[in-house]
């Protein structure tokens, strides 16, 4: 005897959306669009867009975008993200927006940072990109310490062995997100040498995401922000 799909799901032949997400955690259901083909993808968009969700696509490319254009008009692709972006017109943002930095510490880094940029500005929120300010040459962060001390939060995107959310955390007093990268040489163990370094951090509180998650590490302030304000945004 086959289950019967939930009726907050919506079921297909290779996935069930789950359209509730969005009233239980306060945000819509993300796909993750690594592994799918564009015509999965479209699928599961076109049900969130049915229910009048907004659509995030994660780990994508402009195969895909070229794709869902005519079905999500005014739709964006931003190809170092590696993310597809969709609105609903009449979305309204009921919280108010975080002041958000996402720091790099090389430009190697940059494809995950964007992406936690990018989903971060997704949910309303207002971003300061502040990249190449790696431990290698420390004045550059520094320097930009006053902008690092007016933000709400931060994520800190790092490679090689990962210091770069452990000297922010130290200068800072709002919540750090560590998103290690898998960019290094051999030692740098595809990630794992700055995750554990981030792990290891003796700046207390310092959160780490797992390697290069960045939407992780934004999705993790977006929790944050839901239990600091009053109601959970339509988005």
């Amino acid at each position: 005897m086959k289950s019967r799909p939930s009726p907050s799901s919506k079921s297909s032949p290779f996935a069930e959306v789950d359209l509730e997400r969005l009233e239980r955690c306060g945000n819509s259901e993300v796909i993750f669009g690594a592994g799918k083909t564009p015509e999965q993808i479209l699928s599961i968009s076109l049900q969130l867009k049915a229910s009048g969700q907004s659509v995030l696509i994660t780990r994508t490319d402009a195969t895909v975008f070229q794709l869902l254009q005519s079905s999500l008009p005014g739709s964006r692709f931003d190809p170092s993200a590696r993310c597809i972006t969709w609105h609903p017109k009449k979305l309204k943002i009921k919280n108010k927006p975080l002041q958000l930095c996402v720091c790099a510490a090389g430009t190697s880094d940059l494809p995950v940072a964007e992406e936690a940029a990018l989903c971060s500005e997704f949910w309303g929120n207002k971003v300061t990109r502040i990249y190449d300010v790696g431990v290698a040459g420390l004045h550059r962060l520094l320097r930009r310490v006053p902008e690092l001390r007016q933000a709400d939060a931060i994520i800190a995107v790092a490679g090689m062995e990962g210091t770069l959310p452990s000297v922010i955390g130290g200068l800072v007093a709002c919540p750090v997100i560590g998103v290690p990268t898998s960019v290094g040489y051999g030692a740098n163990l595809q990630g794992v040498t700055a995750l554990l370094g981030m792990l290891t951090s003796c700046a207390s509180g310092l959160t780490v995401v797992n390697i290069d998650n960045g939407f992780g590490a934004a999705a993790a302030i977006e929790r944050m922000k839901k239990r600091t304000q009053p109601k959970h945004p339509r988005s």
